[in-house]
């Protein structure tokens, strides 16, 4: 008998202040982030042993916004001295999913179930650090969507690697179970996905490191679903038809609840058994490496693969260099 497959969820959450604030009449940042929760308690509801993780893909730099690294851990960063022990073996920051390391006590209420209340808090808690420490000089017109899937990747390569390793512990102490008894638990495995709620525009000067991220994600089966709730962007959809995701570009984003319930909520073993909502018309341009700008027609460089605007900058450089080196004859 095999175990249910835990779902772990990475949610990315596009935090750009210029987006959200012309989104205000029709959606606000605060209205979005209290439907993000509904769907979350969600999909933790569904097993007790769902996992999810939260990362703010804000203008100049990507952060967790759960869970959050211990006090110890952030202390370290800034050159306080504290022994160290809080650390894991290889090195990362310990990250907690309870009200410790966000400085934060979660009230006790008889009708909220505690382990939702915990995320509701240091959710919002980390939000209000992340926009209380963003100057006004480190604002730009676009998120850091790169970094993100980065830092998603990271994360459920250590859930993972952490999974393993208690699967294998545990089937080294239940060794002389007879591995043909049809009562044995196998061990479970971790199905994950991530989940971007983009709101920002196009992102074609982070083509390389986004494309870098959808072929990893495309190797190791991840799929990466999309809910545009404004702006377009090409590669998104790139993203999620590389990767088997579904991408959603909200028509009523008023109704992002009902969009995130009925499109993403199942996970990889439920999409199986439905028929999920399907993009028409992707598009596949490229952006060209010396302007990164998305383009219709291109030209690449026979040498390096890199696709360019114009025909007067198709020449690699690295040709160049070995023409003018090359010995004459």
């Amino acid at each position: 008998m095999n175990a249910p497959p835990l779902s772990l969820l990475t949610i990315i959450l596009d935090t750009n202040p210029h987006a959200w604030a012309l989104l205000t009449p029709t959606l606000p940042l605060s209205a979005a982030i209290a439907n993000l929760l509904v769907f979350i308690n969600a999909h933790l509801a569904f097993n007790n042993s769902n996992k999810v993780a939260i990362i703010a893909s804000h203008t100049q730099r990507a952060e967790f916004l759960y869970p959050v690294p211990s006090q110890d851990d952030s202390l370290q960063a800034n050159g306080s001295a504290h022994n160290g022990a809080q650390n894991d073996l290889d090195g990362d920051a310990k990250m907690v999913d309870s009200d410790e390391g966000s400085g934060t006590a979660a009230g006790d209420d008889a009708n909220h179930y505690r382990p939702f209340r915990h995320i509701q808090t240091i959710l919002l808690s980390a939000i209000s650090k992340l926009y209380k420490t963003t100057s006004s000089e480190s604002l730009t017109p676009t998120t850091s969507i790169a970094g993100a899937l980065t830092l998603a990747l990271t994360y459920i390569n250590k859930q993972s690697i952490a999974l393993s390793t208690t699967t294998s512990s545990k089937t080294n102490a239940d060794t002389f179970v007879a591995p043909s008894d049809p009562n044995l638990i196998q061990p479970a495995t971790l199905n994950p996905r991530i989940l971007i709620l983009s709101v920002s525009g196009d992102l074609a000067h982070q083509y390389i490191p986004i494309m870098n991220t959808i072929f990893a994600c495309q190797r190791l089966t991840i799929p990466i679903d999309i809910c545009k709730i404004a702006g377009d962007s090409v590669f998104l959809q790139q993203a999620s038809d590389a990767t088997h995701g579904t991408y959603i570009a909200l028509t009523h984003p008023r109704g992002l609840l009902q969009y995130l319930m009925l499109g993403f909520l199942p996970d990889q073993s439920s999409r199986k058994y439905l028929v999920p909502p399907t993009a028409v018309g992707v598009d596949f341009r490229a952006a060209c490496f010396c302007h990164r700008k998305v383009v219709d027609v291109g030209f690449v460089c026979s040498i390096c693969l890199s696709s360019k605007s114009g025909l007067s900058t198709v020449l690699c450089w690295n040709y160049s260099v070995r023409r003018r080196k090359a010995p004459h004859v």
